[in-house]
This record gives C-alpha cells, sequence and structure tokens, in this order.
C-alpha cells in the first residue's frame, strides 16, 4: 500500500538537503569550484587534466540541471543551507527507457570531505532513484586509483561487476575503470535490515 509517508522530507536527509540548480551566479561559481578542484577532476575525469574555463564549467552546470534524470545540489541543514557539492543520476539512453538503469555521480567540495556527506547523499538518491523515480538498476563507476571511492561504495552495498583493465593513462601510469551496481531488490533488502536494526536499538532504549 502506497503512503504519503516522510513525502513532507522528501528533498532531506539527517544532516543535507538537496535542491534544484539555479541559473544563478552562485551555483555558475559553485560548479565552476567543483571543475576547477584538480584532485576531484583526477577522480571523476579521463579528460586531460588543464584549468577549466567558466563556460566549460557553465556546461557541466547545464548538463547536471537539464539532461539528466535528477540534478540537484547539496546543501548543509543550516539557516544558511550552505552549498557543498552535486549529485545526479543520469537519464535513460532515448529508446532504453524501459530498461530502468541509471547511473550516479557526486562531486563533494574540499573541506566538506571525509565526513560522512557523500555516503549520506548517495543513500538519499538511492532512495530516491527506487522508491520515487522506480529504477531497476543503479550503477556507480570510479578510476582504481580513487581508493576512498572504492571503500564507500562497497560499504554502501554496491556489488562488484568488474573492470575495464589499463584503460586510462593518469599520471605517468594506466589505470583500470572499475564498475559497481545496486538492483532494486538489494536496496529494499538493506533498507529492511537497516530498519530492523534501529527497531531493536529504539526497542533496547
Amino acid at each position: 500500500m502506497t503512503t504519503t509517508t516522510n513525502i513532507p522530507t522528501l528533498f532531506r536527509s539527517p544532516r543535507l538537503t538537496y535542491r534544484a540548480i539555479e541559473d544563478t551566479p552562485s551555483d555558475v561559481a559553485l560548479f565552476h569550484t567543483i571543475q576547477s578542484d584538480v584532485l576531484s577532476l583526477a577522480n571523476s575525469s579521463s579528460d586531460l587534466l588543464r584549468p577549466q574555463t567558466h563556460t566549460a564549467s557553465l556546461q557541466h552546470k547545464n548538463f547536471v540541471a537539464h539532461k539528466t534524470l535528477l540534478g540537484v545540489v547539496i546543501c548543509l541543514s543550516n539557516p544558511e543551507a550552505t552549498p557543498i557539492g552535486s549529485l545526479y543520476l543520469t537519464a535513460p539512453e532515448p529508446g532504453g527507457e524501459q530498461h530502468r538503469n541509471s547511473y550516479v555521480s557526486i562531486d563533494v567540495l574540499e573541506g566538506y570531505r571525509g565526513k560522512g556527506y557523500g555516503s549520506e547523499a548517495i543513500e538519499w538518491v538511492l532512495d530516491w532513484g527506487f522508491r520515487i523515480a522506480g529504477l531497476h538498476r543503479v550503477g556507480i563507476e570510479a578510476y582504481s586509483w580513487n581508493e576512498g571511492a572504492r571503500r564507500m561504495y562497497e560499504r554502501l552495498g554496491f556489488v562488484y561487476e568488474g573492470c575495464k583493465r589499463e584503460v586510462v593513462w593518469f599520471h605517468g601510469g594506466w589505470g583500470d575503470f572499475l564498475s559497481w551496481s545496486m538492483l532494486e531488490s538489494e536496496w529494499r533488502e538493506r533498507r529492511e535490515r537497516r530498519e530492523v536494526v534501529v527497531g531493536k536499538e529504539v526497542k533496547k532504549e
């Protein structure tokens, strides 16, 4: 049975809020900051590492805002709603909507990494993707040198699918391109296990 329970908090998670991407100078500046972070760029793009122009940052912002299934700005749940990154789910390929597949991509600004915000945002977007958008499968990818991402994705329950070996030239050597995914059934099972654990903790208190 479907209900409207939790709908009022749909765009929030415990410490974060998620809002639309606006055509404002502040959002353009946010995406330029994201695109100018060389470590973030190295972990998310196979393009040659070079300084990013405002035009390129604007193009990326417009892609996330208008060419994805869901594109949001990640904000802290404080009075200022401080933006700390961006998050999106890819749109289905034209003619392939029936497959209900998507990929998640996330960027968190320097200074806010290592605090669990990335994990929280990915948990939220999985919930949105499976529960609201009716997705069947959500994939996520990383390069082999991004050890932090690898650990996080597997901790969140993504299933490792394999790699394209030595497909990217990076920093003087060859790196692999790694893939994980989560199915709706796996997400539901993981969610139910968490609810059971939380229920037991509440009961003990």
